[in-house]
């Protein structure tokens, strides 16, 4: 005869499967895709983390991580607090001796701006590292989201939806304008622009812009005077700040953009950062093309 189990003993029973069951579920590791594709995974959400560009550490103060800074990049200069965090050395030479006595536990890396030989001496050390490199402006909402998650935040998630917000009213009010053919320099020696896979290329895109050397293999090719000659946009925009602009263009009378005055410069630490701020120089970018458009309309 099989006895019955009293109330207390069947609450026991269910307490007990409960707790034996609960540890695989609190201790289940945290996973993301990185811009690479690679799936990163950690234990539990991250405490240590070292950025290894001026765009990344925008990003984890953005998703909620900046508390969780231990190092950065050099040039990572916004918000303010991250001047005062050691430095780990340039993107694109790293110091992976100060990197490793940081003991992160998450570091989060540029996919084409950090070597690969470092990245991978980074891997061999046992440190885990998230590789970014957003080639449009939805992905850089996509990594505040995923860089939340990995550092335990909801305020990735936020900022991302406000991201998505403002970008959508920009869409909005600049689709289906008239094109404006754009140089956009970002250095004048050697002249250096930026393809169409760029996520720049894309906020050139929604404003309604044509970037002129957009078809060029290179993700940052460099180009010669001819070849801008021979392009003839419409419009220049310089994020060089070093650059003499607009003086060593000023004997080729003929393009347009010398013919016309539309030189621009806008900020380069902010537009060149694939990182929150860019929708707002996105705005910037827009509005100067607009001018231009709007001198064109009226030259008909």
């Amino acid at each position: 005869m099989t006895p019955q189990l009293s109330l207390a003993s069947v609450v026991v029973l269910v307490i007990t499967v409960f707790t034996a069951s609960t540890p695989a579920q609190v201790h289940a590791q945290i996973s993301v895709v990185d811009d690479t594709g690679n799936t990163i995974s950690i234990a539990s959400p991250a405490t240590r983390i070292v950025s290894l560009a001026p765009h990344a550490t925008e990003l984890v103060f953005a998703a909620g991580g900046g508390a969780k800074l231990v190092g950065v990049s050099a040039y990572s200069d916004f918000p303010a607090e991250a001047k005062y965090l050691p430095s780990v050395g340039g993107s694109g030479q790293l110091d992976i001796e100060a990197i490793a006595s940081l003991k992160p536990d998450l570091i989060i890396a540029w996919a084409s701006g950090n070597h690969p030989r470092q990245l991978a001496r980074l891997r061999r050390l046992g440190l885990t590292v998230f590789e970014s490199e957003p080639r449009s402006l939805d992905m850089i909402a996509s990594t505040m989201e995923r860089l939340g998650t990995l550092v335990g935040s909801n305020q990735g998630h936020l900022q991302a939806a406000s991201f998505r917000r403002d970008l959508y009213a920009l869409q909005q009010r600049y689709a289906d304008k008239s094109p404006v053919t754009v140089f956009y320099q970002i250095w004048s020696t050697p002249l250096m622009t930026l393809n169409d896979t760029h996520v720049i290329s894309q906020a050139i895109k929604l404003c309604g812009g044509v970037n002129s050397f957009g078809q060029l293999k290179p993700l940052v090719p460099t180009v010669s005077r001819e070849a801008v000659v021979m392009a003839n946009p419409d419009m220049l925009i310089s994020s060089d700040e070093n650059a003499e602009m607009p003086t060593h263009w000023q004997r080729y009378k003929h393009i347009k953009f010398v013919k016309n005055a539309d030189f621009y410069r806008i900020d380069g630490s902010v537009m060149n950062r694939a990182g929150p701020r860019i929708v707002g120089a996105t705005a910037t970018l827009c509005e100067k093309i607009d001018q231009v458009r709007a001198k064109k309309s009226g030259l008909k």
